[in-house]
């Protein structure tokens, strides 16, 4: 029986569906566009050093390339599944936010930016493309106002 009707089952969670019909498709598809360029743009600047590096580059920069390797590759699965990804984007914005107010801002007031340091903050601030691109709404209400997940 694939009624709803008469179930103990909260409507939102025996129709998986009605979320995504809170979202339009052209939101959907915006969304696309963000995992793509995230995707892409981690793919072409990121995975050539994941893949020729020499030991001295794996000692200094290993991690930070391979957890960017990881949330470009993890970016890739939003082509399929746009709203369940949202967490890759929100965490995205979320580190690239925390950069600029906690590093960049402080290097800049104290005039001490540097040309390596002018390239990072260049290619973080291209997050801003994200920000109109993210549903909004879709996030406020499911993830700030709905009941979290059981703890028991």
């Amino acid at each position: 029986m694939n009624s709803v009707v008469g179930s103990s089952v909260p409507a939102d969670v025996a129709s998986p569906r009605a979320t995504n019909l809170e979202v339009s498709l052209f939101r959907l598809y915006t969304l696309r566009v963000a995992y793509l360029i995230m995707s892409a743009g981690l793919g072409a600047f990121i995975w050539p050093n994941v893949i020729h590096h020499t030991n001295e580059f794996a000692t200094t920069h290993g991690v930070q390339v391979s957890l960017l390797a990881g949330v470009g590759l993890t970016a890739a699965l939003g082509l399929r599944y746009p709203l369940k990804m949202l967490p890759i984007l929100l965490f995205e914005l979320t580190w690239k936010a925390i950069y600029l107010i906690a590093f960049a801002l402080p290097l800049w007031s104290a005039h001490q930016i540097n040309d390596a340091t002018a390239q990072d903050i260049q290619s973080v601030l291209m997050v801003v493309i994200f920000i109109p691109l993210i549903p909004w709404r879709y996030v406020f209400e499911n993830y700030l106002m709905r009941h979290g997940d059981r703890w028991k």
